[in-house]
């Protein structure tokens, strides 16, 4: 798949992993949507090393969005502990 293709499919799987985790995030939209594509490549790397699959055969695989969205879940969830941490330690 092109650069193009990744993209997109990041950015929606941010999107998705946006609507599955619903919630204020520290960086918002744009930041969630930059986090998608981090997610989609981190997804297809999970599924290679993990599962021993190529999960990011073609951008209709079922496959390839699954693993984008799950990779863009989880890199959500950490910037949201990390960016979160760093404004409550500020406070202080």
């Amino acid at each position: 798949m092109g650069i193009v293709a990744w993209i997109l499919i990041g950015l929606l799987a941010g999107f998705i992993a946006k609507a599955l985790m619903p919630g204020k995030d520290p960086g918002g939209v744009i930041i969630t949507m930059l986090i998608g594509v981090a997610g989609g490549l981190l997804g297809g790397f999970l599924g290679k090393v993990l599962f021993g699959v190529d999960s990011i055969d073609g951008f209709f695989d079922l496959s390839t969005w699954i693993a984008a969205i799950i990779g863009s879940v989880i890199l959500l969830a950490v910037y949201r502990l990390v960016a979160g941490n760093k404004r409550h330690h500020s406070h202080a």
